[in-house]
Formats: C-alpha cells, sequence, structure tokens
C-alpha cells in the first residue's frame, strides 16, 4: 500500500471514530436528563441499602440480641415461663422478642426456644406451632429443633412422625456426635410401637458407623434386648 493510500485509510478511521464520538455525544446531550435520573436512582438505591444496614437493621439486631441473652439463661435452668413471658422486669420474653424484632435472626432463634419451652410445659399444639415456624439454617439449632419436633410427636404418640423428623435431624446434623443421639432416638421409637425389625436396622446402623460414640458403645445391648422380645412374641 502507499504511503498516499496508508493516509487516506488513516484520514477514514479518524473521521469514523469522531463521527461515532459525535454521535455518542448527542446521544448524550438528548438523554441527558433520563441518565441522570438513572444515575440519582442508583445512587438513592445503593444509599438506601447502606443505610438501612447501618441505621436500622444492624442496631435493631444488636437489640435483639441483647434482649434474648437473659432468656437463654432461663431457658437452660428450665425456667420455661419466665423465658417464654418474661420476669416483668429487666426481660419481656421469647413472645415479645418474636413480635418486637420480627425479621431478626435473634427472633428466628426465639421462635426456637419458645417451641421447646412449651414443649417442656406440655403444650405440644403450641411447641409444633413455634418449632415450625422456625427457618433454621445453623448447623447445631437446626437438627435440634428437627429433633424437639420429633419429641413432641412422641408425646403426642404419633410415633411415625416422630421417626420421620428424628432421623431427618440425624441426617441434617451430620455429625459424629450429633447423629447417633437422633438415630438412638428413632431406635427407641422403633421399640416402644414393637417394630423390632427396624430398631435392630437403627441400632445396627449406630454400631456399624459410629462406634466410637456412646450410643454406638451400647448398640449391642439394645439389639440383643430388641431380638429377645422379636423372638418372644
Amino acid at each position: 500500500m502507499s504511503k498516499k493510500r496508508k493516509e487516506s485509510a488513516a484520514e477514514k478511521g479518524f473521521e469514523n471514530i469522531e463521527e461515532v464520538l459525535s454521535s455518542s455525544e448527542r446521544f448524550i446531550e438528548k438523554n441527558q436528563k433520563a441518565i441522570l435520573l438513572a444515575l440519582l436512582a442508583v445512587v438513592v438505591v445503593v444509599g438506601g441499602i447502606i443505610a438501612y444496614n447501618y441505621l436500622y437493621k444492624n442496631p435493631r439486631n444488636e437489640k435483639a440480641q441483647a434482649a434474648i441473652y437473659k432468656g437463654e439463661r432461663f431457658f437452660q435452668n428450665q425456667q420455661d415461663s419466665i423465658a417464654l413471658f418474661g420476669n416483668g422486669n429487666d426481660y419481656i420474653g421469647f413472645e415479645n422478642i418474636m413480635k418486637d424484632f420480627s425479621g431478626t435472626k435473634t427472633a428466628d432463634l426465639a421462635c426456637a426456644y419458645a417451641g421447646i419451652s412449651y414443649s417442656r410445659l406440655g403444650n405440644n399444639e403450641k411447641a409444633l406451632e413455634y418449632l415450625g415456624k422456625f427457618k433454621g439454617g445453623d448447623l447445631l439449632i437446626t437438627p435440634a429443633v428437627e429433633g424437639a419436633i420429633g419429641d413432641v410427636y412422641m408425646n403426642m404418640g404419633n410415633t411415625d412422625k416422630a421417626i420421620s423428623h428424628f432421623i431427618n435431624a440425624a441426617k441434617k446434623a451430620n455429625d459424629d456426635m450429633l447423629s447417633p443421639i437422633y438415630y438412638n432416638k428413632a431406635g427407641f421409637a422403633y421399640l416402644s410401637v414393637k417394630n423390632y425389625t427396624k430398631a435392630i436396622e437403627t441400632f445396627q446402623m449406630i454400631k456399624d458407623k459410629y462406634i466410637n460414640s456412646p450410643q454406638g458403645q451400647e448398640a449391642d445391648k439394645y439389639i440383643e434386648a430388641a431380638k429377645l422380645q422379636q423372638t418372644g412374641n
């Protein structure tokens, strides 16, 4: 290509670039107001999210955590009525925490505590109501709530549902310490309805898979007991 042709091609290239830039400038000038409004909307949304988190959500979560702290102590001491309804002084109770701080993780935790408290007080319907509302996600609390639902169903005489929840709790825990606890509950539930075959299978599985757990160490005893009861019937 000759020097003149190269220069001509370069000039055309510059003309094309100038044309694109000119077109872009015209677009911006024509739509300047809409573009500014769109940018302003983005700034407002991002600013709103930041403000919500720092000025409302985070302080609210901190207040909720402070509110439930004493309730956890009452719960651990099995002072369930106080844990649920407060002490009339400096603790408002799980019921009010769920209402006052709804939407927070602390309110969800209060739901789990309330369900177990109602279960210990013998109110199975309320226990299932609150335990069923628990959203969960925590690797320790979620299996515990599932297991607690199993306990409530056992109290209500619904062994099939209880076993289902015990097994789900064991699977959700997926842990060498917690899983055998829930499988053990399932084994005893099978024994309670004289399903000795399933009881033996369950205790055998605990022995095979969780031999180092307390439940694994005792599994042989319950396997033999189930076999004796099975042959005796």
